[in-house]
């Protein structure tokens, strides 16, 4: 008896018998329409987002097993606080606010793969993973999080494992979204024509003079990159 084994990353509920999938899965002679049916069935809660699963057949009896990982933390984070990416400025520029609760679920999603040894220090570690994306915990920044969590602040959530939390506390956490959603876009805004009237003065200057001009005025890089671009090596 021999078993052959598919590792695939597929849209939580939305697999099909494309590439990747039909064309790994097709060797096999196992019934394809039964495996996407069963990997959109298991995936279904992580709606937009990639998820590694794994496909084990029988090559004797095409019997199979399904397998589902769990989606990178990030990607987990970015789903219960409501946004497509995070802060390309994360230092600065804060895009959405989480509760405890929310880092501890996502915490018991990745329990497997963390290293910490209780949920306590799991917690840390995905309250580790917000500062990279710009999200607040509690409205705090990471590390001020991570050293509540350390005081035991939230002690009780952590100990019960709880995960849910109200509609009320739902409703405030998306004006908290938005408001700071806005409040970046007033940054760009004001940043952009900074930029761009510095680039207006030193039209005809060399890019390298323009863009140590636009870093010693403090635009953010990303804008730098956009209104004055490095130029390419020449070969």
């Amino acid at each position: 008896m021999g078993k052959e084994s598919v590792d695939v990353m597929v849209e939580g509920g939305k697999a099909t018998a494309a590439p990747p999938l039909g064309p790994a899965l097709g060797p096999l002679k196992v019934n394809i329409g039964e495996v996407v049916a069963e990997i959109n069935k298991k995936t279904d809660s992580f709606k937009g987002m990639q998820v590694p699963v794994k496909v084990t057949v029988d090559t004797d009896t095409k019997e199979f097993k399904i397998t589902i990982g769990t989606p990178p933390a990030s990607a987990l984070l970015k789903k219960e606080a409501g946004i497509k990416k995070g802060s390309g400025n994360p230092a600065v520029d804060k895009v959405a606010d989480l509760k405890i609760e929310q880092i501890i679920k996502v915490a018991m999603q990745k329990e497997d793969n963390l290293l910490g040894a209780t949920m306590k220090a799991k917690v840390k570690e995905i309250i580790g993973s917000c500062n990279g994306l710009g999200i607040l915990v509690e409205g705090k920044p990471a590390k001020e999080a991570m050293q509540l969590v350390e005081a035991d602040t939230f002690k009780a959530q952590i100990d019960a494992r709880k995960t849910e939390i109200t509609e009320e506390e739902k409703k405030k956490l998306e004006e908290e979204r938005k408001r700071m959603e806005q409040e970046m876009k007033e940054k760009r805004d004001q940043f952009l024509k900074e930029a761009n009237a510095i680039v207006a003065k030193m039209e005809g200057k060399e890019i390298k003079a323009i863009r140590k001009a636009l870093e010693e005025a403090k635009i953010p890089m990303p804008i730098i990159n956009e209104v004055a671009p490095e130029e390419k090596e020449k070969k």
